[in-house]
């Protein structure tokens, strides 16, 4: 009777794939700590601790990535940082992202959840506009239009682009615009509204209480980019009569984590 088959052993050619497969992983690996670390540049001796590589090899795979500009060397302190090419994949990445499919299952788990409208809002110059909505199923509820323009002073989802961004962007659009008066609890004073939104930068988010809407409450957290800069808002809004923006710790910590997700999407890196 005849004895079990042994299996064949891996050829020549199967060896070589494997390695040369071994081998594009670790390079990945290599490119991919840049992306996953503050520090601007780094040196082989901490990307070889950190990854469990020899620098024998982080050096290799170095000069491999230097070859095709994802990674470039400075001579004077021999340190590297990411390439021309990375940089180009990066933004190929950025400009095919759908921020509004992104933040779709968010804005349906938010309105959900709380049975109140959530949105999403993205600035187009000096104005803001809402471009999604989630609707409860309530007999009284809020609803928003789509695609109007509105002032950046007035409302939650308006003062989240303010609050976010540099205070010199926020000061140039300050000279540029008069505090139009949208309800009568819009602000219209300069220095009230520098300090709500002083206020809002340090809690993380920004709320409003008819602002922009008569009758309406909302809650905003912005979402930014990978470079830090906030290009689009999530909110969470109803009528004031039921909806208290900071009654509840939960909505406040979901509606931020969804703004996180969807940055972190975007390549955002959260400072330590």
């Amino acid at each position: 009777m005849p004895g079990p088959v042994a299996s064949s052993a891996p050829t020549v050619e199967e060896e070589s794939q494997s390695r040369s497969v071994a081998a594009v992983e670790r390079a990945m690996d290599v490119l991919l700590y840049f992306g996953r670390v503050d520090a601007p540049d780094l040196g082989v001796t901490e990307i070889a601790g950190a990854l469990g590589l020899t620098k024998a090899a982080v050096h290799r795979i170095l000069t491999a990535l230097r070859s095709r500009e994802l990674i470039t060397l400075d001579p004077s302190t021999r340190r590297y940082a990411l390439g021309h090419a990375a940089v180009a994949l990066g933004r190929a990445y950025l400009a095919r992202t759908d921020v509004r499919a992104m933040a779709a299952p968010e804005l349906k788990y938010l309105s959900d959840k709380y049975k109140e409208t959530a949105t999403l809002s993205l600035r187009r110059g000096d104005t803001r506009l809402y471009v999604d909505q989630v609707v409860p199923d309530q007999e009284l509820r809020l609803e928003v239009t789509l695609g109007i323009p509105f002032p950046l002073h007035a409302g939650a989802s308006s003062k989240a682009f303010l609050a976010f961004v540099p205070s010199a962007d926020r000061e140039n659009y300050l000279s540029r615009h008069g505090l139009e008066r949208v309800t009568d609890k819009t602000i219209t004073d300069v220095a009230k509204l520098r300090k709500d939104l002083n206020a809002a930068a340090k809690k993380g988010y920004t709320t409003s209480l008819g602002e922009r809407q008569a009758g309406a409450a909302s809650i905003a957290y912005p979402i930014f980019d990978h470079d830090g800069h906030p290009v689009a808002v999530i909110s969470v809004a109803g009528p004031a009569m039921r909806f208290k923006p900071e009654a509840s710790d939960a909505l406040i910590a979901d509606l931020g984590a969804s703004a996180a997700r969807i940055s972190g999407q975007l390549g955002y890196v959260r400072p330590n």
